[in-house]
């Protein structure tokens, strides 16, 4: 016999409460990726009140009706919030058709639920990944119009003086794109190296490496140390913890800067 519906803990008739399709209802309950959720139910994985959806975009009360996978119900998962120090070489994506490893190759064993990455590093970049089952958090701050700084330790082929730091924040055009930092610093050289600081307020695909690349300047190695007031800190290379509450509210209280 079907589960009877997840009721609301402050009741509201059908019509009031807001409905969704049913693969963001099963992201947004923290069982899976949006991705994931609309092939399970493509493949006839999802029943809803015991009648089985092919249709991802099947409108559904999340607190009024009741969601099974495989006829298992589907309960709202507990929030996890987990800050990982990503190497060098992992791709961040539940699988790669290349067969490269993945950010969930290294959790792997770690005992934690699903979890989707909240924004991207690209293979080659290194740092602080946040991941959670929260989507409603992570849009917070991957959304654009949040615009959150996150920090960037660059090291970079040659000795690049103030003209280009200023160049860096003046801005470039690359492939229909406008690129900028929202701030660049030295923070130390030697012969043939050097390291910067960028802060970026906007992300677009391969940012930094492709400013710098439009100034001339090779990208040796690319460390996001920060996002918001989270810093990475001592966490070693490819070991994760989790936030504390206090983290997750200082990133889900950030608000759009004036002006």
């Amino acid at each position: 016999m079907p589960r009877p519906p997840v009721r609301s803990a402050h009741p509201t008739t059908s019509t009031q409460a807001p409905r969704h399709g049913l693969a963001r209802v099963l992201s947004k309950l923290g069982a899976c990726s949006r991705s994931q959720a609309e092939q399970w139910v493509r493949e006839g994985r999802v029943s809803l009140d015991g009648r089985v959806v092919r249709d991802p975009y099947h409108p559904t009360l999340i607190d009024r009706q009741q969601i099974s996978v495989d006829g298992q119900p589907v309960e709202s998962a507990a929030r996890v919030y987990v800050m990982f120090n990503k190497p060098r070489g992992l791709v961040v994506s539940a699988a790669d058709e290349h067969g490269r490893q993945t950010v969930y190759t290294a959790l792997a064993n770690a005992g934690l639920p699903w979890l989707g990455p909240v924004g991207r590093l690209d293979k080659a970049s290194e740092g602080l990944l946040l991941l959670s089952n929260d989507t409603v958090w992570a849009a917070g701050i991957t959304d654009p119009i949040t615009h959150l700084d996150k920090t960037y330790h660059v090291q970079v082929a040659g000795q690049p003086d103030a003209a280009m730091l200023a160049a860096m924040q003046t801005g470039v055009s690359d492939a229909g794109d406008f690129l900028r930092a929202k701030r660049a610093q030295l923070l130390r050289a030697g012969e043939k190296n050097a390291w910067l600081e960028v802060v970026l307020d906007e992300g677009r695909n391969r940012h930094i490496r492709r400013l710098l690349a439009a100034l001339g300047l090779d990208v040796l190695r690319l460390i996001r140390v920060a996002i918001g007031p989270l810093a990475l800190g001592e966490l070693a290379k490819g070991q994760w913890r989790l936030l504390s509450e206090d983290e997750v509210r200082a990133l889900d209280a950030r608000k759009p800067e004036p002006g």
